[in-house]
Order: C-alpha cells, then structure tokens, then sequence
C-alpha cells in the first residue's frame, strides 16, 4: 500500500486545490464535502501523509478522532441535528475512493436519508455558508 502525494486531499493540504476549510489544527484539517450526502457533510483528515487506518499512526488516528469529536458536537447545534453518521472506508474493497486517511462527519435529522452519492457537486457558496455556520459554534 502506497501513499499517492497526487491524491486530492494532498493537493488541498499543499492548497494546490481550492476546499472549504472549517477547522485546522497543527495535525488535522477539515473541509467541506464538494459532493455532500447531507447538508453539511464534511471531511476530517490528517495533515501528514497516511493512505489509511491501516497504515495511520496512533498519533494521526488519536487527533483525527479528537477532531472528528469536536466537529460533530459542533455540527449538532449548527445544524440543529438528532444525530452524526461517521464513516471511514479502507481500500477499494472497503469502499475508500480517496487513497488518503478521513473520515466522513454527517449530520443526520431523524427520519432523514443519506442523498445518493452521485457525483454532483454542490454550490460553492452554500457550501461557505455551512462552513460559516460550523465555525461560528466551534
């Protein structure tokens, strides 16, 4: 398993790629979902290079958690939500397209269901303005 500097987390962390930042930390960054399941669909990841949890550092692992934690109780009040769905996938088998370490923050209202990855990109500003809405809690 190798770590590809091409993929396209490593280009937003080198900000060769633009992203929606909502949080960062000398460890993690968190960006907004361009192609969200739910509104305010975002992505916690690490900032030094790991393909995934099967080749993350405890260190990495640990302040990706502590970050994903405190991103979900802010997403909670910011969206006014019942509940957070976190997912990370591994590997191809295991779903992970993006062969770089996040994890998946969605906030979830009941009874609501996750829009259909389809590949549509969402709008920028609608975008910034979940982000607003998330940092100004955080």
């Amino acid at each position: 398993m190798n770590y590809d500097n091409e993929n396209i987390f490593a280009k937003i962390l080198r900000k060769e790629l633009p992203s929606e930042i909502v949080f960062e930390d000398e460890k993690t960054m968190v960006i907004m979902d361009i192609m969200p399941r739910t509104d305010g669909h975002m992505l916690v990841i690490p900032k030094a290079p790991c393909r995934n949890i099967l080749d993350a550092t405890h260190d990495q692992l640990n302040a990706c958690i502590a970050t994903a934690q405190k991103i979900s109780k802010g997403a909670m009040d910011a969206f006014k939500v019942d509940g957070i769905t976190v997912q990370q996938f591994n590997e191809t088998a295991g779903g992970q397209e993006v062969f770089h370490l996040h994890f998946h923050i969605l906030p979830r209202k009941s009874g609501t269901q996750l829009r259909p990855h389809d590949g549509k990109m969402a709008d920028s500003e609608i975008l910034k303005a979940y982000a607003d809405k998330i940092r100004s809690i955080i």
